[in-house]
């Protein structure tokens, strides 16, 4: 809740702005006000609840420590009243009085609007689902309403305003959802992402793979996809995988001639190709949320980014089988070796990680610490790469990305829940179910609803939100668990990165310092190859299954 806090201040609470972006400057200006304003009212609506939710939990006691559990679901009051005093000073200090009052009256004015309409709402029954959960939810979204505040307005209001749940059951399901174990490898993965680029972990890897292959034609751009999928395999964030190889390779590649929007576009083919490399965020918050076995997710997630790999190989030999090199020296072999021994220490540790989980050494929590030990060994006593000064806007960094996705996690599981009780799952189950062809159909439908939803909703609200409700349906109709967890997760991660709507395609443009407009397209080509590759693994369950 805290790091929730800071990722308001920082303004690091994920959202969607490719429409808002697109809008005249005094119009987008407004409407960066009227989203903290709405994130206010949000935090104003739920502070009651959340004090009321901490003062009930004072009856059970916790059976390891032995004290009440207000001490730990004090955090929710707490971090929301903290999110209220950051989120009314922002308001106070964001633009001028009058824009302030603009966007004040624009929320109050709807909120009025909607409670004025609640005795007409009530006997709607499930239309009320696409007033509030459709239409409100995608008016905010696309009005770069923070996400997590956009779902936790949309529940709220559909809870007090239809029905008779009171609304301490919000609180309740967002503790419930923020609360899991395995998503305390959240914050330490993200923390291992930034440690392993500091401790020039993900330089050495990079360099040895560019000896290899900085000869070839394209070589540098293979090992850009080598290095994602072996960096991806440590940090678990795509920000952080972005961020450790793009700095390294992208200033000798565009010396060699290759254009900066074809670089922006396959670091974000990348970043969907390596979606599934464990140990991920998704995977983690995929097996969190649905019951799937974190263990087996790690192993069916490795061969299909292998296939997504080739596939993205294959764009890159057939656009750059021409390209001239005659001014490239090719390593010699004693300059492979230095870099490979160099290079031993980080790579071993993704097949670490790896290993551990998969034999059961460790669970993904316990790995995550692991890896940050490794990593800190090894920056200390092998690379020699270990500015103390660095560590702590590291850990501010952590706590803001970790807090904005489990407060998102949070909010989602709260909607998941309204959309679950409202006997929406079972509708959505019933009509998944009659859908003629089967599994083939389901899994067709599947890839077309996450490429959209993962755009608009980005990966992990839409994996939260709907994951609980499509896996039983898979499993019912014969689809393995680990199958459609790849499928959710690939589609998912090429409407993440696919621009215009894509937030991680805008990602990568911010941390290459490329304009987006210039990778729009070369892009096509690098995203046709992931829908391929995504339809392909559908299509033969034994990529994603064969080796559990």
């Amino acid at each position: 809740m805290l790091g929730s806090v800071l990722a308001l201040q920082r303004d690091e609470h994920m959202r969607m702005t490719a429409v808002v972006a697109r809008l005249q400057p005094a119009a987008r200006a407004l409407l960066d006000v009227v989203a903290i304003a709405a994130a206010l009212a949000f935090l104003v609506l739920v502070i009651e609840p959340a004090f009321e939710f901490a003062a009930d939990e004072v009856y059970v006691t916790t059976p390891a420590l032995g004290i009440v559990n207000s001490w730990r679901a004090a955090a929710l009051p707490v971090g929301l009243g903290l999110m209220l005093v950051v989120a009314a000073l922002k308001l106070a200090t964001v633009g001028d009085l009058r824009r302030i009052a603009t966007a004040v009256a624009v929320v109050v004015a709807i909120m009025a609007v909607f409670w004025l309409l609640g005795p007409v709402l009530k006997p709607l029954g499930k239309l009320n689902l696409l007033i509030f959960f459709v239409g409100l939810v995608g008016a905010m979204v696309f009005a770069a309403v923070p996400i997590a505040f956009a779902f936790g307005l949309a529940t709220f209001g559909y809870l007090a305003l239809t029905t008779t749940t009171p609304e301490v059951v919000l609180i309740g399901r967002m503790d419930e959802g923020m609360s899991h174990l395995i998503l305390l490898s959240v914050p330490l993965f993200v923390f291992l992402g930034l440690l392993i680029e500091m401790t020039g972990m993900a330089r050495a890897m990079v360099a040895f793979l560019a000896s290899l292959l900085g000869h070839v034609r394209g070589g540098l751009h293979y090992v850009l996809v080598g290095a994602m999928y072996l960096v991806s395999g440590i940090s678990g964030s795509k920000a952080a995988d972005m961020a450790a190889v793009a700095p390294v390779l992208f200033p000798e590649m565009q010396k060699r001639g290759a254009k900066p929007g074809d670089l922006v576009a396959l670091l974000s083919a990348t970043g969907a190709q390596t979606e599934t490399i464990p140990p991920s965020l998704v995977l983690i918050t995929i097996g969190s949320v649905t019951g799937v076995s974190i263990s087996a997710l790690f192993t069916g997630g490795l061969l299909p980014g292998v296939v997504l790999a080739v596939l993205l190989c294959l764009m890159v030999w057939w656009r750059y089988r021409n390209e001239d090199l005659s001014h490239v020296r090719r390593a010699t072999g004693r300059e492979i070796g230095k870099a490979l021994v160099v290079a031993i220490p980080a790579l071993a540790l993704p097949f670490v990680i790896r290993a551990a989980v998969v034999e059961g050494v460790a669970t993904a929590t316990e790995v995550s610490t692991i890896g940050i030990v490794y990593s800190v060994l090894a920056g200390l006593l092998i690379y020699r790469q270990f500015p103390p000064k660095r560590l702590y806007p590291m850990l501010i960094e952590t706590a803001a990305l970790s807090g904005a996705i489990l407060l998102i996690i949070g909010a989602a599981t709260g909607m998941a829940w309204a959309l679950t009780q409202s006997g929406f799952s079972a509708a959505l189950a019933k009509v998944m179910m009659q859908v003629p062809g089967g599994a083939p159909t389901f899994l067709a439908v599947t890839i077309v609803a996450f490429v959209i939803l993962g755009s608009v909703l980005e990966g992990i609200p839409a994996i939260v939100l709907f994951g609980p409700l499509l896996f039983p349906i898979a499993r019912q109709i014969g689809v393995h668990d680990v199958h459609y967890a790849m499928v959710v997760i690939l589609a998912m991660g090429i409407g993440l990165f696919a621009p215009p709507f894509g937030v991680g395609y805008y990602a990568a443009c911010a941390i290459s310092r490329i304009h987006p407009d210039e990778g729009m397209k070369p892009i096509v080509g690098y995203m046709v190859m992931l829908l391929i590759g995504t339809i392909v693994i559908a299509a033969v369950p034994w990529l994603s299954i064969g080796f559990l």
